[in-house]
């Protein structure tokens, strides 16, 4: 049976890139960084600190993971910033946003008050966009009119 989420891909732009983008400016940390096989794939993981049963693997679009034509539409909606990559969790949403801001992150979106928390939002230097949130405390606030 399914135990939890171990890996999740995020396309990238660029490898090298990528790996500074997660590791010096989000302070994510290096997890593994290698070529499977003779020529093959590069293998570029990374994670939070207090979470070494979570990963994500940073690919580059192509082969062997899909055709040409593919690994170009997937670039085309990656630079686009139209790919939601996901949330990360964090216990100071404000105090965050400002040393990730400092350290250059790009924020599309201050930290705003939601039913689920204090959320953010901010793109990679690939243009993938993450929810950046700090999860209210008890969890969802299912009364209050956040949506009008």
């Amino acid at each position: 049976m399914i135990k939890g989420l171990a890996i999740s891909t995020v396309w990238v732009l660029d490898h090298d890139r990528a790996k500074e983008f997660y590791t010096k400016k989000l302070g994510l940390e290096l997890r593994a960084d290698m070529t499977l096989g003779d020529g093959g794939m590069r293998w570029l993981t990374v994670g939070a600190k207090d979470q070494p049963e979570v990963m994500l693997t940073l690919m580059e679009p192509g082969a062997p993971m899909m055709d040409e034509e593919s690994a170009q539409a997937v670039r085309t909606l990656v630079a686009k910033g139209v790919l939601g990559a996901g949330a990360l969790a964090t216990d100071d949403v404000h105090a965050d946003y400002e040393a990730l801001k400092a350290r250059g992150v790009e924020f599309v979106q201050p930290p705003e008050e939601r039913p689920y928390g204090i959320e953010a939002i901010l793109r990679d230097d690939s243009g993938n966009v993450f929810s950046f949130t700090q999860p209210r405390e008890g969890g969802l606030d299912l009364d209050k009119e956040w949506m009008s």
